[in-house]
């Protein structure tokens, strides 16, 4: 999920729909906030886990990933495609209760295709205004906001965390204090809690609206969803014009099939596994 947050163009929910721990993801984190106490622990171990790895994934992107995207973004764009291209039909085929004969909620797939796209193109027609960035109480508090924002995008599937932070002008800036201070320079500090902050409420805020969305309106959030993803194809395409370093868009010169099948089979291999655990599971199960 963050390796996917760092790149223009790709959401981490859209990697935890993928995968199939979207609905737990987003429980979990309500229930740590509003759960019993059974229920609290629970999610407490089960988002701990995910935040180990997303730590990881995150000090990769900053340290390593962020060379390798630069020089190599059209490989890790055609790889994202083939991600999200083998996940819709899965992602169809697990929903198909809630999804059959409601086909009038596909107004609900254009919505989200639409507001990706729209997105995209706003960062296209914005200067970012990267730059030094002085921290002050109105910085600190736009620092706040953004982070808020930032995170309902990397949560929503198909919706760019980093792609809104370019638009908001600080993409740069946060990924530069993160390295700073996971390299003891703790001048950084105070913009990494403004932001900090600022990503805790918007995540509160967001994940409430996700859960009862999924429980009251599945079948419409279900069809949003796969059209955030579906929009996100467009948003890929133009990341690499968001870099720090702008490339033109990739086009079918610099779209890598090799890459594109390697997603795919990346995606195919985890829905396997996920399949073979779950019958492991089934079987191990006492029975009632």
């Amino acid at each position: 999920m963050a390796l996917a947050d760092s790149v223009p163009g790709v959401s981490g929910g859209t990697v935890a729909f993928i995968l199939g721990f979207y609905d737990e993801f987003i429980n979990s984190i309500s229930l740590l906030i509003k759960g019993k106490k059974d229920e609290r622990k629970k999610a407490f171990f089960f988002l701990l886990r995910v935040g180990i790895g997303w730590a990881v994934g995150m000090g990769l992107a900053v340290f390593v990933l962020t060379a390798v995207f630069e020089k190599h973004i059209y490989l890790i764009s055609s790889l994202f495609i083939g991600f999200i291209l083998a996940a819709i039909p899965l992602i169809i085929m697990e929903e198909k209760k809630c999804l059959k004969g409601k086909y009038y909620n596909l107004i609900f797939t254009v919505i989200g295709i639409a507001a990706v796209v729209g997105i995209t193109l706003l960062k296209a027609n914005l200067a970012t205004g990267e730059g030094e960035f002085k921290l002050t109480v109105g910085s600190a508090l736009y620092l706040f906001v953004c982070g808020a924002l930032a995170v309902c995008a990397m949560v929503l599937p198909g919706i760019s965390g980093s792609t809104l932070l370019l638009i908001f002008g600080i993409y740069m800036t946060v990924i530069g204090a993160v390295k700073a201070v996971l390299t003891f320079d703790l001048k950084a500090v105070p913009i990494c809690i403004a932001f900090g902050l600022g990503v805790i409420a918007g995540a509160v805020g967001i994940v409430g609206l996700l859960k009862k969305a999924l429980s009251k309106f599945r079948s419409q959030t279900i069809y949003l969803v796969m059209g955030l993803m579906i929009g996100s194809f467009y948003a890929i395409i133009r990341g690499p014009e968001s870099l720090d370093t702008p490339k033109p868009s990739m086009d079918i010169h610099t779209f890598s099939i090799v890459f594109f099948i390697i997603g795919v089979a990346v995606i195919a291999g985890l829905q396997l596994l996920k399949s073979v655990m779950e019958k492991k599971a089934k079987k191990n199960a006492p029975a009632k």
